[in-house]
C-alpha cells in the first residue's frame, strides 16, 4: 500500500509525499509512539518510487516516508529556485507537517547532501543517516560540462519504453559495461508524450541544482552532524573510498561500509547487498 500526501513548501511549491504501508496508524513516529519514522530522498533526476524496493523490508520497523523532491515525480517543477537551500527547505518542510521528526533520513546522492545539510541545520528533526555515494568535495566546472553533454546525447523522445531500457542499460556511450538495473531506473523516469517517451524533469532544472556542488565543497555541514550516520559507497559510483572514508572522520559519529558489485546506483542495482548494509546500522537507531 503507498498513499500520496501532498505538503505546501517553501514558496508554494506542491511536494508529492508517498507513505509506504498502513501510515502512522500502525507505526507511531516522533511523539507518538517508540519506532522512529524514516524519510528517504533520492538523487538526481529519481523520484519516490525508485524506492520501493527498500520501502519493503523497512516498512514493519519504520513509519516509512518517500519525496518526490521539486523538480522531480509528481512535485511542482517550478521555474526555481534550485538551490540547497531550497532542497533542505522542502525536506524540513515536510518533516515537520507530517510529523515524522526526529527521522531517520536516507538519502542517495543529491538526496545524500540534503540530508547530512538538514542534519547540520536541524538536529532536532534528524536522529539518523544514511549517506549513499554522495561526495563532500566540489566536482568542478568540467563535470557540469560534460552533464550537459550527456543530456545531449540522449536520442529523444524514445520511442519506447524498451528503447529506453535498452539505451540507458547498454547503448549509452557514458557506460563502461551494461547495467540492466540503470535501464530499468531510467524507465521509471520517463512519461508517455505525444510524440514518444521523455524524462519527467527538465534538464536545464537538473543542471540548475547540480551548480552549488559543482563550485562548493560541502565538509563542514559534516562536521556538524551531531547524530549516527553511516556512509555507503559503491565500488564503482561516484565516491571515492579514499574520500569516503575522510567523511566518516569528519562525522562526529560516522561509519563507513561499501557495497561491491555496485555503480552509483547501488540501493537499485544491489537491493540485497543494500540491505544487508544498512539493516544492521537502523537497528541501531531503533529504542530496544
Amino acid at each position: 500500500m503507498v498513499r500520496r500526501t501532498d505538503v505546501t513548501g517553501p514558496g508554494g511549491v506542491r511536494l508529492a509525499t508517498w507513505e509506504f504501508g498502513d501510515g502512522p496508524k500502525a507505526v507511531q513516529g516522533g511523539d507518538g509512539g517508540s519506532r522512529p519514522c524514516l524519510l528517504l530522498l533520492h538523487g538526481l533526476m529519481g523520484r519516490a518510487s525508485t524506492w520501493a524496493q527498500t520501502a519493503e523490508w523497512l516498512v514493519p520497523g519504520f513509519r516509512t516516508v518517500a519525496l518526490d523532491q521539486r523538480g522531480h515525480g509528481h512535485s511542482d517543477k517550478p521555474d526555481g529556485p534550485y538551490s540547497r537551500e531550497a532542497y533542505i527547505r522542502d525536506a524540513e518542510t515536510v518533516i515537520e507537517q507530517l510529523g515524522l521528526g526526529p527521522a531517520v533520513v536516507v538519502g542517495h546522492s543529491m538526496g545524500a547532501l540534503t540530508a547530512w545539510q538538514l542534519a547540520a541545520r536541524r538536529p532536532d528533526l534528524v536522529r539518523g543517516l544514511v549517506l549513499s555515494d554522495m561526495r563532500a568535495s566540489a566536482y568542478g566546472e568540467t563535470s557540469q560540462r560534460e552533464w550537459w553533454e550527456w543530456f545531449a546525447s540522449w536520442p529523444l523522445p524514445f520511442d519506447s519504453l524498451g528503447q529506453a531500457r535498452r539505451w540507458f542499460a547498454e547503448d549509452d556511450p557514458a557506460l563502461e559495461r551494461p547495467r540492466p538495473a540503470r535501464g530499468d531506473f531510467f524507465v521509471e523516469l520517463m512519461h508517455d508524450g505525444e510524440d514518444g517517451y521523455r524524462p519527467g524533469f527538465s534538464f536545464d532544472h537538473m543542471l540548475a541544482t547540480r551548480e552549488p556542488w559543482v563550485d562548493e565543497a560541502h565538509w563542514e555541514e559534516l562536521a556538524h552532524v551531531t547524530c549516527p550516520a553511516l556512509v555507503v559507497r559503491a565500488l564503482d559510483g561516484d565516491l571515492g573510498r579514499a574520500e569516503a572514508q575522510e567523511m566518516v572522520r569528519v562525522l562526529p559519529h560516522g561509519r563507513y561500509a561499501e557495497i561491491p558489485d555496485a555503480g552509483h546506483l547501488l540501493h537499485y542495482e544491489q537491493p540485497t547487498s543494500w540491505r544487508q548494509t544498512v539493516e544492521p546500522f537502523l537497528r541501531t537507531l531503533v529504542p530496544a
